[in-house]
């Protein structure tokens, strides 16, 4: 607003609320100056990068299994009726133990048919024999005889077969895992009556998605946990003994079988463990802690304190992860300062102070080194 012009008389009311309108703009003007220059202050903890040794882990949740071998599916050996069960699920058992009794009149019957038509057949034979040097028979039918009398044989071989597996044994010293069978019920050869398998020679099973399977390498170490969690309890160590070549049409997975060998305690057929598979170790990587991450767009960035202690956000390009670090490919290098603890709270120009001290007396933002 102009001034009064000179020589004009002016009321004192009207020049009161001039200079007063003038003076507020002129206060409002520098507040908001003022306003601009506040630069903010936020409390966060800080980690200094370093260049150390860095192990790229993949972790994938398994099944305790059977090792191969070491395990067994029994089914009736023909149609037959269960006349015993011996033992039941649960129950340790010795190889060649009775497991199951079948009703074995109708096996005992079959052995004496075929013993009969074996018979039959060797008579038939000796005489087609005699038949042909008399020059009676033409040397065909004796061919026809000699066929006749094989397949006798293994009729009985057959039947006498079945009359053995009227008791159903154990092939493995182990433990039963299923049993299906049921006292007076009818056993079919094509349902599954007993499973067993030996608890002492067991491998786990990982379920890994295709692009990380390409990556694993048999003989690969292997740390097994009771969970994903950092805290979970270490069970076994070990190496993976082969990884799968086909993808499960259902989950859509690659099985890694690993071998434990080192077990502080048995491991328990269909327990559930998470395996971390030791993909790459590299001598020297640069890592920042996880908290430090800050996602932005398709990646992440973090934010960089310089000597001023002030945050300056920088896209980071990551490589492998572990449960508490990740590797840093591209974006920081070893002795800069990151922010850590509060990253996400953090916009670039703040000024970053250490948070206060604990209860405990702890500070939580004291500089430390980003070790894997």
């Amino acid at each position: 607003m102009s001034a009064p012009a000179i020589g004009r008389q002016w009321p004192l009311h009207v020049l009161l609320s001039v200079l007063a309108v003038t003076a507020c703009s002129k206060k409002d003007g520098g507040d908001a100056a003022a306003t601009d220059k506040v630069q903010p202050v936020i409390a966060a903890g800080t980690a200094v990068v370093t260049a150390q040794p860095f192990t790229e882990t993949i972790v994938a949740i398994g099944t305790v299994q059977a090792r191969a071998g070491y395990s067994a599916v029994l089914s009736a050996p023909a149609p037959a009726r269960i006349a015993n069960v011996l033992v039941t699920a649960g129950q340790t058992v010795t190889r060649n133990q009775p497991l199951v009794e079948f009703d074995s009149a109708a096996f005992q019957a079959a052995a004496q048919s075929a013993d009969a038509a074996l018979t039959a057949a060797q008579l038939a034979r000796d005489r087609a024999q005699r038949l042909v040097d008399l020059g009676v028979a033409a040397r065909k039918d004796l061919e026809q005889a000699d066929a006749e009398l094989a397949r006798a044989k293994a009729d009985v071989v057959g039947a006498r077969r079945l009359v053995e597996l009227a008791v159903m044994r154990s092939p493995i010293s182990g433990v039963v895992t299923r049993m299906a069978a049921t006292l007076g019920a009818a056993a079919d050869p094509n349902q599954p009556l007993v499973e067993l398998a030996d608890p002492s020679m067991v491998d786990v099973l990982l379920s890994m998605q295709p692009t990380d399977a390409a990556r694993i390498r048999p003989g690969a170490a292997v740390t097994l946990h009771t969970g994903q969690a950092a805290n979970a309890e270490t069970l076994a160590s070990g190496s993976v003994a082969d990884v799968g070549g086909i993808v499960d049409s259902t989950a859509r997975t690659v099985a890694v079988r690993v071998r434990a060998d080192h077990a502080r305690r048995p491991l328990r057929i269909g327990e559930t463990l998470f395996g971390e598979v030791v993909v790459a170790v590299r001598p020297r990587a640069i890592t920042v802690p996880l908290e430090s991450l800050v996602p932005e767009g398709d990646g992440f960035k973090v934010f960089v304190v310089d000597s001023a202690d002030v945050a300056h956000g920088r896209p980071v390009t990551l490589g492998g992860r572990t449960d508490k670090f990740a590797e840093v490919l591209k974006g920081v290098s070893a002795g800069e300062r990151v922010v850590t603890l509060g990253a996400f709270g953090v916009e670039d120009g703040a000024k970053i102070t250490a948070p206060a001290k604990s209860g405990l007396g702890a500070t939580a933002g004291s500089d430390s080194a980003a070790k894997p």
